[in-house]
């Protein structure tokens, strides 16, 4: 594989979803100076820009973006104006002093320490207005794909397909959390004394259970889906969080150590940043990455929400895709990874469904959202596992991340993808529930059994079994 070229990081901008949006954002990344590189293409077109952002219920922000930007500019055209002013005035201050114009020499003199003044100030006031400009375009999430539905929440979303039977149960299933198989090794009071609400120590069959998942979707991903096992740290820097998107907007959901290191809040993070601040050649795409991972989120605004059992904690484990591809080939590989998570689970023979997200309730950094959502009989109702999102060239326009072709030409913007292949606690609630048995017994998937020293069953007492 060719070796990438390193760059620095930029300034970070908001891409384009509309197609007349992208078309402008397209040839702009091709000639874009150091800074500010997406800005010409909200100039060219302001109202497609905040078209895209009203679908998100968000307000117009291009008024606000091209005033500062147009502060900005004045700034720098006024610091230009200055410089040029005062190398006239040392160049005149000099040939004063050769003819021996004392007067002359002292006013342009002064003349040139003013104008080395008012540049200094405008330096720095252009430098505060980019910073607020960036600040500002930090904090705005993508922009929707055109297919993506109209819709302010949830109720919005759109369900594609179904897979699978819901089981008829001949009893009330109970939730994971009431299951006896389970009880024996999920313990909630321990963990709450140890690090309080939101955390579970798993042990014997759950937590062997667990691995076994964990096992068994890298492996699927590995040997039939073609995607490069990745272990990456679980502590990232602050820069690594923007280039994804996590921060600066949404600081309060993640936890930072007292060092200014963050814990991700998933793989997502680590294995996207990969490719930050490099060019790559065309022939090294599509790079398709897994990571089995640590994931730590605060649940920030979540309170009273799924409070009791596994279904939403401050520690959870997440076995994570990551694609990095061509820009053209992204919406191919958002369906490919949908697939990959859907096979998931369909080898455990999980009920579910995939639901396309409507434009308001689709993560920040997403152009277009898959979910799947598993039956858990529990409660009667289908729950996300699996959020699949194709990113466009957002992420990689904050990382810097871009793609050389092998014909030539400048660089471009790669495309990023990322979703769960799955979200391992959230698969062992679903395998507890739609395998439970009346004596409170657990009948587990067959394709767990080779992970399991050949166990097809927990016992009500929580011991694994043939």
């Amino acid at each position: 594989m060719p070796r990438p070229e390193r760059l620095g990081r930029r300034s970070i901008f908001p891409p384009a979803a509309l197609s007349s949006y992208e078309a402008s954002t397209r040839q702009a990344a091709t000639d874009r100076s150091p800074s500010m590189h997406d800005i010409r293409a909200i100039r060219d077109n302001p109202a497609a820009f905040d078209a895209a952002l009203a679908r998100r219920g968000l307000p117009p922000q291009s008024p606000a973006i091209l005033a500062l930007d147009a502060e900005r500019r004045a700034c720098i055209t006024a610091a230009e104006q200055a410089t040029a002013d005062q190398n006239r005035a040392s160049r005149e201050a000099g040939a004063a002093k050769a003819r021996g114009d004392e007067a002359e020499f002292e006013r342009l003199r002064s003349l040139v320490a003013e104008k080395k003044a008012e540049i200094a100030r405008l330096t720095e006031e252009a430098r505060q207005k980019d910073r607020a400009l960036e600040d500002l375009l930090l904090r705005i999430p993508n922009l929707p794909a055109p297919d993506v539905p109209d819709g302010a929440d949830e109720s919005g979303n759109v369900e594609l397909r179904r897979w699978g039977r819901p089981r008829d149960f001949a009893f009330p299933p109970r939730e994971h959390f009431e299951i006896p198989a389970a009880r024996a090794g999920m313990d909630f009071e321990a963990a709450a004394r140890l690090s309080g609400s939101r955390f579970v120590v798993l042990s014997g069959a759950m937590a062997r259970l667990q691995r076994a998942l964990a096992q068994f979707m890298l492996d699927l991903h590995i040997a039939e889906h073609g995607l490069e096992e990745t272990w990456t740290p679980v502590l990232v820097k602050a820069e690594t969080m923007v280039g994804t998107g996590q921060l600066p907007k949404f600081a309060e959901d993640s936890f930072q150590t007292t060092d200014g290191r963050w814990l991700v809040p998933t793989a997502e993070v680590t294995l996207t940043n990969l490719v930050a601040g490099l060019i790559v050649e065309e022939a090294s795409l599509p790079r398709r990455y897994v990571a089995h991972i640590q994931c730590f989120r605060s649940e920030a605004g979540s309170a009273g929400r799924d409070t009791a059992g596994m279904l939403r904690q401050h520690q959870f484990e997440k076995v994570e895709m990551v694609s990095i591809t061509r820009p053209e080939d992204s919406d191919a590989e958002h369906a490919r990874m949908t697939r990959c998570a859907e096979v998931v689970l369909e080898r455990l023979g999980l009920p579910y469904r995939t639901v396309i997200l409507c434009a308001g309730d689709m993560g920040a950094g997403a152009r277009r959202t898959h979910d799947l959502e598993v039956w858990l009989p529990g409660q009667g109702r289908y729950r996300e596992i699996s959020s699949v999102s194709t990113c466009g060239d957002y992420q990689a326009r904050r990382m810097n991340a871009r793609l050389r072709r092998a014909t030539g030409g400048k660089p471009e913007f790669l495309h990023t993808l990322n979703g769960s292949g799955l979200a391992v606690g959230r698969t062992l609630i679903a395998v507890l529930e739609n395998g439970q048995e009346e004596d409170g017994s657990v009948t587990l998937p067959e394709v767990l059994a080779p992970y399991l020293g050949g166990a097809r069953r927990v016992t009500a007492e929580g011991r694994l079994t043939a």
